[in-house]
């Protein structure tokens, strides 16, 4: 293995077939991600690309017993507070069919094969090249699709956001022939003894994918009896600590963990709140309801319903169930129609009606809303944003921002955020932590060139400045790069 102070081992035996298939796994789902160009890989017809998805997790969160109930006959209904406007491509079959929380899967999307940008691909000495008989994780047939790429844009004016280039935009990909037997030896000789080996834990996750790592929890105590997390806690502290058990965390995982802790306590992180709501799709909010349920004994709306109030909670609830329409069609009349009534229930009265923005902006596809922020500006003078600044406050003007910012373009949304957590004095490692580990296979190539062009350094300059140590190398991983 070429991991510091470990010799080649001779005669290490083949592994039979790999490691087996996780029972439970995610299974592959129709739809997914909603279509976003642009964001969180690539799909046909749409508004610019937007990234912003998870992969599908062979092997990862067992499913919980109980899906979510087929659509009844008709669909769901209208959302509330739409009122009488006219829907815009809305059609409840679009959802019939969808396994709950099951994670999409769009064809010719596969993970290359190759390292990501910036980085030597780690392998192991004295090990022939990996066959595709030699063991190995099993291959996702394909990425997320609501990553970025999506061409076209709406079918009147001009798009608001330049479409991004198509295919796989994370820094971080299946690592060619891994076998998680093997891998769980390496971890295992980097804790074991005196001291612990902090470079070999960084090569090894740092080059794996999501549903390359969480089966080493498996594999780990398939082999030597013990529990990884907990040898790990044993050997790691602080932010290195903290970053090593998020990578190790399916996405749905690691989602729900994260709103619980922007929960729980004194305090509530908002920001948290609506990063994640406004920037997942339907399936995946639907998989981070399922597992939120399962670990905490209470739903996602009960824990946001008790913890918040006032048309804030009612954004946040509106965004957790997952249901906004995902379609790509965009009829112009429809939007003008949208952008109208906005400017009716903000700047065209005295004070602001909060519920008819809430209804446009969490059940409206994304597509379409771009469309609408366009018209907006065409109709009014003024950006959406200025808008809400102007009639909004509080946790609800920066709540409404940030899903206005999400649809418009997500990677400077995020691009957005990490500059935020890295600005002045001190680091909001939390925030830092989740982004870069939720972003790095859906988005990271197109964050960093957000990052550059709005803030005159690369990404990668910035980690290197604001972090230090072991912590630095494995976020500097998962950055893939400078630019």
């Amino acid at each position: 293995m070429s991991y510091p102070g470990y010799p080649p081992q001779s005669g290490y035996p083949p592994q039979g077939g790999g490691y087996p298939p996780q029972p439970g796994a995610y299974p592959p789902a129709a739809g997914g991600y909603p279509p976003q160009p642009g964001m969180y890989p690539p799909q046909a017809g749409g508004y610019p690309p937007q990234p912003g998805a998870y992969p599908p997790q062979p092997g990862a969160f067992p499913g919980q017993p109980g899906q979510y109930p087929s659509v009844p006959s008709g669909g769901w209904g209208a959302p509330i507070g739409l009122d009488n406007l006219p829907n815009p491509g809305f059609n409840a079959s679009n959802i019939q069919g969808m396994p709950g929380g099951g994670m999409p899967q769009n064809p010719g999307m596969g993970y290359p094969g190759g390292p990501p940008p910036g980085q030597q691909m780690p392998s192991y000495p004295n090990i022939p090249a990996p066959t595709p008989s030699g063991p190995s994780y099993p291959r996702a047939p394909s990425p997320n699709p609501s990553m970025p790429g999506y061409g076209g844009g709406y079918g009147g004016g001009a798009p608001a956001v330049p479409a991004i280039s198509r295919g796989f935009r994370g820094s971080i990909q299946d690592f060619p022939g891994a076998d998680p037997l093997r891998d769980a030896e390496v971890l295992r000789k980097a804790m074991k003894g005196f001291g612990t080996d902090e470079q070999a834990i960084i090569n090894l996750l740092g080059s794996r994918s999501n549903k390359q790592r969480v089966p080493l929890l498996v594999s780990y105590k398939t082999a030597y009896g013990k529990d990884l997390i907990k040898d790990l806690k044993s050997e790691l502290s602080g932010n290195f600590e903290k970053l090593v058990l998020a990578m190790l965390k399916t996405p749905s995982q690691y989602d729900a963990y994260e709103l619980k802790e922007a929960i729980k306590g004194a305090g509530t992180d908002e920001a948290c709140l609506i990063e994640i709501l406004a920037s997942r799709s339907n399936a995946e909010i639907r998989e981070i309801n399922q597992v939120f349920k399962a670990e905490n004994k209470k739903s996602l709306e009960d824990a946001i319903s008790g913890d918040t109030s006032g048309h804030f909670r009612r954004l946040l609830v509106s965004l957790a169930q997952g249901n906004r329409d995902e379609s790509e069609n965009v009829d112009i009349s429809i939007a003008k129609t949208d952008a109208q009534a906005l400017y009716q229930a903000g700047e065209n009265k005295l004070g602001t009606d909060e519920s008819k923005f809430n209804a446009i902006l969490c059940a409206r596809s994304k597509a379409h809303l771009r469309a609408v922020f366009n018209e907006y500006q065409h109709m009014c003078g003024r950006d959406i944003e200025k808008s809400i600044e102007r009639e909004m406050s509080g946790d609800l003007e920066s709540g409404m921002l940030a899903v206005v910012k999400c649809i418009k373009n997500t990677p400077a949304y995020f691009a957005e955020r990490l500059h935020k957590a890295m600005k002045g004095a001190g680091t909001k490692d939390r925030t830092l932590i989740r982004i870069m580990v939720t972003r790095s296979e859906v988005d990271m190539l197109d964050i960093r060139q957000e990052y550059a062009k709005n803030y005159g350094k690369s990404l990668y300059t910035a980690i290197s400045g604001d972090t230090s140590g072991d912590y630095k190398k494995l976020l500097l991983k998962l950055c893939g790069g400078s630019d």
